[in-house]
């Protein structure tokens, strides 16, 4: 197979060592696997104007060794899984595409610098990463099987589909790796394929790709630091369709939203009711409503079976939308009846009593729709109406029993304050600042750096120097205007490279430093390399066209 072959280190390039541009829609800048942007998988070789990510050098190309995986022996079985509503329509339509254009063998090697698994009896081979990536599903669970019992072969073993279902979750521009591949190395190797894989879009955050030097590339522990991860939950939820569609995380909006729908009107009922309950009717609930508070909660428990709907099919966002109008029609009906006004009146506190008790049961059964994407505010509420809510209950159409008695009322959840997410942004900002940890030394004065002579030289020899473990002895060509002075210098740089590797390379060296005796001989002066060390030592090299002896200024 033809490969792309970095000249300047020596090396092939991995996919992902190699960028260039999209051969089929044209984006700049994409991996050497497959295109962000339009999810197209091709070969580094395929890349327009290709760049090595190692050296930035143009890569050539070079016939090499390869490994893959026959994926058109698996092409009938794979033609019934996408046909047989396995996936989203989306993603459907696209994999017939790539069906239709023909299954091509999967390369399943690369090679080294890479990480992961070195493939066996293969020197300098490594397995692909997306071929044992997915497998760390099957890894997790069986590590979660060790620890708590459960049966690993039930969920992944072949004539289980009937009795157990296994659903995947990922991003659209992994969907060729995860439906097509997977499911094939999976039926290979005797398991099933998963009962469905369902793929989100990107996410952005106020309307852009996520920043570090804009705050919002926002990692988990920084939101966590500020922010109740429930509010998350909750916006997500009130966004997400069972489409491919990308998400916006607008902050105002986010702020607006939770603020407005969870604290202002899902927990306000239960804030209002609960005072007049506590204060005036001993904690104790009334089985007894308003009318029109009979119709609300009739209506709201036949919601059971639609927002099983929505949330089994993944359209979140529609099961916010009805919730969300219940707490509307009940924050309303309670305002029709005033109860701050007919509690002052000793004749209507029948009727505060049942107001209140019909906005406590609405919020029971509103919560419990809502445990499955705010649990802690669910478990929360569970202590404050004194009940455990189970999603089967919610469907009884009966309320809390006569004389139910709720504990005292403490805030379930507060309101998002725009400083928390300021200064989130701002600790994200500053997350994504490169940290000093090598400070630059002290100044000096242009007297100081003057007296440094730096020449470009040629290493006309490398070799081993018996005895050292980090030491290469380089003899170094200064050139012409040097009257063709050649010096031994000893580098510190065998752990990154091996004689012939850098035979005939040029190089920096200061050239007016004094000899220095070492225990293998004089060196006579000192090569410029930057790197922290072991490995990663990197020669300084001059651009094509200088040659030995020239001054470096």
């Amino acid at each position: 197979m033809v490969d792309l072959y970095d000249p300047q280190d020596k090396v092939f390039l991995p996919d992902r060592f190699v960028k260039g541009e999209c051969p089929k829609c044209h984006a700049k800048d994409q991996y050497g696997d497959n295109c962000e942007v339009c999810g197209s998988t091709y070969t580094p070789a395929e890349l327009i104007n290709p760049y090595s990510s190692v050296s930035g050098a143009t890569p050539v190309k070079k016939e090499n060794l390869h490994y893959f995986f026959q994926l058109n022996d698996f092409k009938d079985m794979l033609h019934d899984w996408i046909e047989s509503d396995h996936l989203q329509p989306e993603i459907t339509n696209k994999l017939k595409e790539w069906f239709q254009a023909g299954l091509k063998d999967w390369d399943i090697s690369r090679d080294a610098p890479y990480f992961g698994f070195e493939i066996p009896d293969a020197p300098g081979k490594y397995f692909y990463v997306w071929l044992d990536a997915p497998i760390g599903y099957m890894a997790s669970y069986q590590q979660y099987c060790d620890r708590t019992g459960d049966n690993f072969d039930k969920f992944w073993n072949k004539g289980e589909e009937e009795k157990y279902e296994l659903y995947h979750f990922i991003g659209k521009d992994i969907a060729y790796f995860h439906m097509l591949f997977w499911p094939a190395m999976l039926h290979g190797a005797n398991y099933r394929i998963p009962t469905a894989v369902y793929c989100h879009g990107f996410l952005t955050v106020d309307g852009q790709k996520m920043s570090k030097s804009r705050g919002t590339f926002i990692k988990a522990r920084t939101y966590l630091n500020h922010l109740n991860p429930e509010y998350l939950r909750y916006y997500f939820a009130a966004k997400l369709g069972a489409g491919v569609n990308d998400i916006d995380l607008n902050l105002d909006d986010f702020l607006q939203r939770v603020n407005s729908d969870v604290v202002g009107k899902l927990v306000n009922i239960a804030s209002r009711c609960a005072g007049f309950i506590s204060k005036h009717f001993d904690g104790k609930l009334t089985a007894t409503f308003p009318q029109e508070g009979i119709d609300l909660f009739k209506d709201a428990t036949k919601l059971n079976e639609n927002l099983m709907f929505y949330y089994e099919s993944r359209q979140f966002s529609q099961a916010i939308v009805h919730i969300m109008n219940r707490a509307d029609a009940t924050n309303a009906t309670i305002d029709n009846h005033e109860p701050w006004k007919k509690i002052k009146d000793e004749s209507s506190h029948d009727d505060v009593h049942q107001t209140c008790s019909f906005g406590l049961n609405m919020y029971r059964l509103l919560i419990g729709y809502l445990k499955p994407v705010m649990p802690e505010l669910a478990e929360k509420s569970e202590v404050f109406l004194n009940t455990e809510i189970c999603w089967n209950d919610l469907a009884s159409g009966e309320p809390l029993p006569e004389g139910h008695k709720i504990n005292k009322f403490k805030p379930l959840i507060t309101r998002i304050e725009k400083e928390s997410i300021e200064t989130m942004i701002e600790e994200s900002k500053e997350e994504g600042l490169p940290q000093a940890t090598d400070p630059i030394n002290e100044e000096i004065t242009f007297d100081d750096f003057a007296k440094l002579d730096f020449r470009v030289a040629q290493i006309v020899k490398a070799e081993h120097v018996e005895g050292a473990e980090k030491l290469l002895k380089l003899t170094l060509d200064l050139g012409v205007p040097t009257g063709s002075v050649q010096r031994t210098v000893f580098a510190g740089i065998k752990s990154a490279y091996s004689p012939e590797d850098i035979e005939g390379r040029l190089t920096v060296v200061v050239a007016n430093l004094a000899p220095r005796k070492m225990r293998f001989g004089m060196s006579e002066g000192m090569v410029l390399a930057a790197g922290p060390g072991g490995k990663d030592i990197f020669l300084l090299q001059p651009d094509s066209g200088a040659t030995p002896g020239m001054r470096v200024k």
